[in-house]
């Protein structure tokens, strides 16, 4: 399953401080985390995004920029299919950027979208009355309600001024469960723990806005 990164500052970063550090969480996962991978960051003149279909230890063409808002993803592609660029998030659509790590079997929802994670993201957006924390809990529990067995279904939903994660799996917490570091100038979401930040364990079958 796939590795995730969100980290929001007060104060302007650089890219390469947390996907150096992002990119080897990645290489030394217990799962293959090499079927491409993307960011999108908030410049400013608005969203920017990068995608390469090589394991993100091996692209030489890690964006180089200033950001508040980052968010990050490496693919393990599930049973190995579906591994072209255009497959690979962050998703996009202008406005909101979206990260997905999970496995769901027998998942009984109608949505655009090429593979399970994109058709989430557009299953969710249909419920966005300008509150994107309600989009999302109502999409996950109907989601939940229509779906035969939930591995894991943790993800990231982001907009320049809020940040809304879901954290959701029935085995494995030691691989699955997000942390979270947070102070009052920083927030770093990941799916496994880096540097010598203090971390947390968030919450399972948690949605929270940020």
């Amino acid at each position: 399953m796939c590795r995730l990164l969100c980290v929001r500052s007060h104060a302007p970063f650089r890219l390469s401080e947390h996907l150096e550090p992002f990119a080897e969480v990645a290489r030394n996962s217990r799962e293959y985390q090499g079927h491409g991978w993307g960011c999108a960051w908030l410049g400013s003149d608005g969203w920017r995004l990068h995608h390469d279909i090589r394991p993100i230890w091996e692209d030489p063409q890690h964006p180089s920029a200033e950001t508040t808002l980052l968010f990050a993803h490496a693919r393990s592609a599930f049973r190995d299919e579906g591994i072209v660029v255009e497959n690979n998030m962050p998703f996009f659509d202008g406005e909101r950027v979206f990260i997905f790590n999970g496995e769901l079997n027998g998942v009984r929802i109608k949505a655009e979208g090429r593979i399970g994670a994109e058709k989430i993201f557009n299953y969710i957006k249909r419920f966005e009355r300008g509150h994107l924390l309600g989009a999302v809990e109502r999409g996950v529990e109907i989601i939940e309600k229509r779906t035969r067995r939930i591995r894991a279904m943790n993800f990231m939903i982001g907009t320049r001024d809020e940040v809304v994660v879901c954290s959701h799996f029935s085995q494995e917490p030691e691989y699955f469960q997000l942390r979270e570091s947070r102070d009052d100038e920083r927030l770093i979401i990941c799916s496994e723990p880096y540097g010598e930040f203090a971390w947390k364990l968030i919450e399972n079958r948690s949605v929270e806005s940020y």
